[in-house]
């Protein structure tokens, strides 16, 4: 086999290059010639490979440049070490396109990605499944209750239920037509809208308010305080949807607005309410109705003992039947009670007669028509109606009636604050009263600790 090149004769290998290991590279302008590069070198042949290593700078740095000199030079490899790289395989070679690991992108050893992913993979199932878990009740916490999003989820149907309740509220927007209000008015009226709207928005009920103005329904009368009937005729038909109404004077405060309705009465109704008023019966209605003619239902005292039954809900104070917060359901018993309390004929030969006006048209309607009381049900007045000191305190504090700090009643009615009492004095104390009361965990820190410490170190009380 015949060799394209024939084998160096040199003992080193390599071979001979002119001017490199020639005797006459390095030509002079004298007239005898210089030592040889070979001489200068002490005698030791150069080879190619040598000599291209040294023109190359391998061996050296360029005359041009300096060592680390840059920033770029000093920090290439952390700079590299840093960036991503593409797992290509045992072989690196871009032949192949079959490789499984080509073009898969992985944090290089040491960085701080791969060390992530390589926790996450020591991490077992169970503690996954954990931190999961913990995850998603967070995002569920924040979505729902820190965002505008809690109200449409408390107003499902098939969730919080609220879109089924609607709050009506008895106000005077317009002014006083009897009489002027004055800034004291102004206020309770103020800080009583402001407290349902704070409710109702929390819990996704539809607020209505109403303006209780003196009006002349017909052409003969003024029937002053006669609206709630015509109010909660028209919110039926403006509310659609809305199973239960809830009506609030506007001298009424909640005292707790982390109550529900769903939870606090609606959904253990039969628990909640008492059909038979001999449990409490200040007014001293003979019940069940005294009557041989009538159905096994209407002589029971409790009606048929369902909760679906029930389409009226009110409270009793000291005195009566309580219309300053009551329910009513839509049903076509409610219908037929609207259209009897609001005749016309009973109220022209009664009106005389009664003082409380559509509170005593009903207690009226329920003594003497025996339809109505197997679907009313009656709920203790500290459920929904709470009274102050003040109101019903003849016989002095009664537990029935009366507002208790430390049981936490719901709502408080400052019922004929009116009549010799301050409204606005009693409207103040108690919405301060219950800002106290639901104070979160930061405000609790902010005035049971620390304003107490900084009080007993400089004797100065602040508010934080």
């Amino acid at each position: 086999m015949s060799l394209s090149r024939s084998p160096s004769p040199r003992p080193g290998g390599g071979w001979s290059s002119p001017g490199l290991n020639s005797p006459y590279a390095n030509v002079s302008g004298r007239s005898s010639p210089a030592k040889s590069y070979r001489e200068s070198n002490g005698g030791s042949s150069v080879t190619w490979e040598s000599a291209k290593a040294k023109s190359d700078g391998i061996n050296g740095y360029p005359s041009f440049s300096t060592q680390n000199n840059g920033f770029f030079n000093r920090h290439y490899r952390t700079i590299s070490n840093s960036l991503p790289h593409f797992n290509l395989g045992s072989d690196k070679s871009y032949a192949e396109k079959e490789k499984l690991g080509r073009g898969r992108w992985m944090g290089r050893e040491g960085s701080r990605m791969a060390r992530v992913r390589s926790l996450v993979r020591r991490v077992s199932r169970n503690m996954k499944l954990r931190y999961l878990v913990v995850i998603a009740l967070l995002a569920m916490y924040f979505l729902f209750y820190l965002t505008p999003l809690h109200y449409y989820w408390r107003r499902a149907k098939h969730l919080g239920g609220g879109k089924k309740f609607v709050v009506i509220l008895a106000a005077n927007q317009g002014g006083g037509v009897m009489e002027w209000k004055g800034p004291r008015e102004w206020a309770i009226e103020r800080d009583s809208v402001r407290n349902k709207k704070k409710y109702t928005n929390r819990w996704g009920y539809d607020l209505e308010i109403v303006d209780m103005s003196t009006k002349k329904r017909y052409a003969h009368e003024w029937r002053e305080s006669w609206e709630k009937v015509d109010t909660i005729r028209n919110c039926l038909r403006k509310y659609p949807d809305a199973e239960w109404f809830w009506w609030l004077d506007l001298n009424t405060f909640v005292m707790e607005p982390s109550y529900s309705l769903q939870s606090h009465i609606f959904n253990n109704l039969a628990a909640t309410t008492y059909r038979d008023i001999n449990e409490y019966n200040p007014l001293n209605i003979t019940h069940p109705f005294p009557a041989a003619h009538l159905d096994e239902e209407a002589r029971s005292p409790i009606g048929d003992g369902k909760a679906s039954s029930i389409n009226l809900i009110i409270p009793q104070d000291c005195s009566g039947f309580n219309l300053g917060s009551f329910f009513i359901k839509r049903s076509a018993w409610t219908d037929r009670l609207l259209d009897v309390w609001w005749d016309p004929v009973g109220y022209e030969q009664k009106h005389m007669e009664w003082e409380h006006k559509e509170q005593d048209a009903l207690e009226f309607l329920y003594i003497n028509q025996p339809w109505i009381r197997p679907h009313t049900a009656f709920i203790q007045q500290r459920k929904i109606n709470s009274f102050p000191e003040g109101a019903c305190s003849e016989n002095g504090n009664d537990t029935r009636i009366h507002y208790n700090e430390k049981e936490r009643d719901f709502v408080v009615n400052m019922a004929g604050c009116e009549w010799g009492r301050d409204c606005w004095g009693e409207m103040y104390n108690f919405r301060e009263l219950s800002n106290y009361l639901n104070r979160t965990l930061w405000e609790k820190f902010k005035e049971d600790l620390v304003a107490v410490i900084w009080f007993k170190i400089t004797g100065q009380k602040i508010r934080i």
